[in-house]
């Protein structure tokens, strides 16, 4: 079984058996950690010899908003099934959502 989840600026498959998200980027299908990395890759070229600190937590509060919003629009705003679909608990989602300003 395999859901797909657009967007306006790409589209994403979920592959509900391997757990492998991928993105479609001009008919090619690209693993997400791939998009990832080349992000990473294109970050470290752009900082043109300065130093980098903090860089988890930046990539962990880019990627985790966003997830946080398509999972609450995915489940209808409902906090309990969206940390059920996350596999966290109510109490940590309530947190991060709290966290991030997602109503």
């Amino acid at each position: 079984m395999t859901a797909i989840i657009a967007s306006t600026t790409h589209n994403t498959t979920v592959n509900t058996y391997s757990k492998e998200f991928k993105v479609r980027k001009e008919s090619a299908e690209v693993p997400l950690r791939d998009c990832v990395r080349h992000a990473v890759d294109a970050y470290f070229k752009n900082l043109n010899g300065h130093s980098c600190e903090g860089l988890y937590a930046l990539l962990l509060s880019e990627v985790e908003k966003p997830l946080l919003e398509a999972v609450m629009q995915h489940t209808g705003s409902n906090q309990s099934r969206s940390a059920e679909v996350l596999g966290i608990s109510r109490s940590t989602m309530r947190k991060k959502l709290k966290h991030y300003n997602i109503d």
